[in-house]
């Protein structure tokens, strides 16, 4: 059985009572309703109204359609924070220089369904399931990239060109040519050393 209730109206941004919401998502209500007490944020004792009329509505309803239902067994199945208007919201705040700036206070909708269904399992995200999975779509890990600020923030690593014989004998060719060059240098610093 589910039981749903929304809270038009409350007073503060959508933003920030979202920070609430999502702390109690998915979550018992006791545990819910416990979180929100004991919260310190504004939103929270509008929303804990909210959850306490979803309950009361999952009781109506179990009466109504003639079930016993245990209001501890409820949890919160969706939880969802909507944006309300800021028309007739307007304020005007001093501002230096004998300016005003506008300020727009926020309104904001808040919905919430309870249900006492079973939950479905959470997913394992452990490599060591003994599941076989496929490779992941090449399209998320193009947003991965740019998500990270594209190639100036995620250089491309240098591939290893395949060795061939001209390039193992050039190869080779540097070497000697730095090893020519150490022997340079060293003969020079013991002639410098001789003349001090």
């Amino acid at each position: 059985m589910e039981a749903i209730a929304s809270a038009k109206y409350l007073r503060g941004s959508s933003q920030k009572a979202r920070l609430v919401v999502d702390m109690i998502r998915g979550k018992d209500v006791n545990q819910a309703l416990a979180i929100l007490r004991y919260s310190s944020k504004r939103a929270s004792n509008l929303i804990e109204k909210c959850m306490r009329s979803a309950i009361a509505n999952a009781n109506e309803a179990a009466e109504k359609a003639n079930v016993a239902i245990d209001p501890d067994d409820l949890w919160v199945k969706t939880a969802f924070v909507d944006r309300g208007p800021t028309k007739n919201r307007r304020r005007v705040r001093p501002a230096p220089q004998g300016r005003a700036y506008r300020e727009r206070r926020h309104f904001c909708h808040v919905t919430i369904l309870l249900s006492n269904d079973e939950r479905p399992e959470p997913k394992a995200k452990g490599k060591g399931d003994g599941k076989v999975g496929g490779a992941k779509p090449a399209k998320l890990a193009e947003s991965k990239g740019r998500k990270r600020g594209g190639a100036a923030a995620a250089p491309r690593a240098k591939r290893a060109a395949p060795r061939t014989e001209a390039s193992e004998k050039s190869d080779a060719a540097a070497k000697a040519a730095g090893e020519k060059k150490a022997s340079k240098r060293a003969a020079k610093k013991k002639a410098t050393k001789v003349d001090e």
